[in-house]
């Protein structure tokens, strides 16, 4: 894939995960009052719009990005090839997570990374969704950065094992590096968040959630 090509998977799926759905659902629902980088637990994501907007709002901006992690893969694949579905998947994250429009105040990239994981490595997306659901809701919110680092351990670990033993993906491109590399970026990426969250959440004091 030539670099050209190259640069221009990142910038597609890059402005995809840039898409703030967390956003638009706020304008829609409270006709731009609200803004969850400020209310509640602070994260532009959907746990946190549950609280703040309710269920159903939060259910729409979790499939919403989830379908922005697919897409970017999807429009990589036919940019790029296997490799270019690695790379809009990953770049789909990082746009998530540090999107420009909004002053690089991103949300955290679970959801957009199990759009990638559906894409790019179904064969390892049970997995990855049973521990993306268990990680956004319930008791373990508190206790995420420990299951997420689990988890993206065993995302890369996983890519790294299918790539040398050449096992079958279901429908996603045939294993490569560029499987584990892909995984990899977005685990850092999204680690990084939550490491930047656990930060905030500790300055804040008791009565914060870290969602």
């Amino acid at each position: 894939m030539g670099a050209v090509r190259l640069l221009g998977v990142a910038a597609v799926g890059y402005g995809l995960g840039g898409v703030s759905t967390a956003d638009l659902a706020c304008r829609l629902a409270t006709g731009g009052t609200v803004d969850l980088r400020t209310t509640g637990s602070g994260n532009p994501g959907a746990a946190n719009a549950m609280r703040v907007l309710g269920w159903g709002w939060g259910y729409s901006i979790l499939g919403a990005d989830i379908a922005k992690g697919a897409l970017a893969c999807v429009v990589g694949s036919s940019l790029g090839g296997p490799n270019g579905c690695h790379l809009g998947g990953a770049a789909a994250v990082v746009g998530h997570c540090f999107p420009v429009a909004s002053g690089f105040r991103g949300g955290k990239g679970v959801a957009a990374s199990v759009g990638q994981c559906l894409v790019t490595f179904p064969a390892y997306f049970p997995i990855d969704l049973a521990v993306a659901t268990l990680t956004s809701f319930g008791p373990w919110r508190r206790r995420a950065y420990g299951a997420i680092a689990l988890s993206s351990t065993l995302w890369v670990a996983s890519g790294v094992l299918w790539w040398q033993k050449g096992w079958s993906n279901w429908w996603g491109p045939p294993p490569s590096v560029a499987l584990p590399l892909a995984s990899a970026v977005s685990s850092a990426v999204i680690l990084s968040r939550f490491i930047a969250a656990q930060r905030a959440l500790t300055s804040a004091g008791p009565g914060r959630s870290a969602g």
